[in-house]
């Protein structure tokens, strides 16, 4: 799928954009035209990439509730990408670390989104793409904070949808399963050490196991369905919730 989407003129902010899927997202925007704010928590990765699209480097450290407020708020297009990880049994799980994990990924996303859709409304346009994940339909063992976290930013974005409709304002969820980025890199290394076998069974055993197709996503590939959700095609759109996941939630 390539998608032809024209975004001169507009300001998109992508969140976790120093690699991966942000990274993959902030390069398909500005190639459709956009300035990119480029937001993450890693100077260099942040100025790297910005630097490689012509967009601007935002250091951005989503933990902490005071960041949104330095953002700029005439933000277009605002894709909510920003995550992370952390693998335990329920009954070892650092509760300082499920409180993180819901400070980046719903809290952060919380406020961003209410900091730049006063600007969304009076343009009259605005798109919030939340990458989700499969985990945001479903669940899985050991990953209680991830989950928790990817469940309330579905809900969130469905009230974002309600909301900005009379605005011109469209909000959905992409929902990926393992896609081939540092953050899923992590895992495999971390699922490996709690199940005591290799890397590549964790991928074969654990990651595709549910998987129709059996392979990792591209990042690339989430990209083109974020981009997809910001042209004219998709103004009805909203609301939603998409899978990419190679039929991992088919079952």
């Amino acid at each position: 799928m390539v998608v032809n989407l024209d975004l001169g003129g507009r300001v998109a902010l992508v969140t976790g954009a120093g690699s991966g899927i942000g990274k993959a997202c902030a390069v398909r925007l500005a190639r459709a035209g956009a300035t990119v704010l480029v937001a993450d928590v890693d100077e260099g990765s942040a100025k790297e990439v910005a630097g490689q699209i012509g967009g601007r480097a935002v250091v951005a450290d989503l933990s902490r509730p005071e960041t949104a407020d330095d953002i700029d708020a005439a933000v277009d297009v605002l894709v909510n990408n920003a995550g992370l990880q952390h693998v335990a049994a329920l009954t070892e799980f650092p509760p300082e670390r499920f409180a993180y994990l819901q400070r980046v990924m719903v809290e952060a996303p919380f406020r961003l989104v209410r900091r730049v859709l006063p600007h969304m409304y009076a343009q009259r346009w605005g798109r919030v793409v939340n990458i989700s994940s499969v985990h945001g339909l479903i669940a899985s063992p050991y990953k209680a904070a991830y989950v928790t976290a990817k469940h309330g930013l579905e809900g969130l974005s469905k009230t974002v949808a309600l909301e900005g409709a009379e605005h011109g304002v469209t909000s959905n969820c992409v929902e990926p399963a393992f896609v081939r980025t540092p953050l899923v890199d992590k895992q495999i290394a971390d699922q490996a050490r709690l199940h005591g076998i290799g890397e590549e069974q964790v991928v074969e055993q654990i990651m595709l196991e549910r998987a129709a197709i059996k392979r990792l996503i591209a990042p690339e590939e989430v990209a083109e369905l974020v981009a997809y959700l910001c042209t004219p095609a998709a103004d009805l759109i909203t609301g939603a919730s998409i899978p990419i996941d190679g039929g991992w939630t088919a079952h």
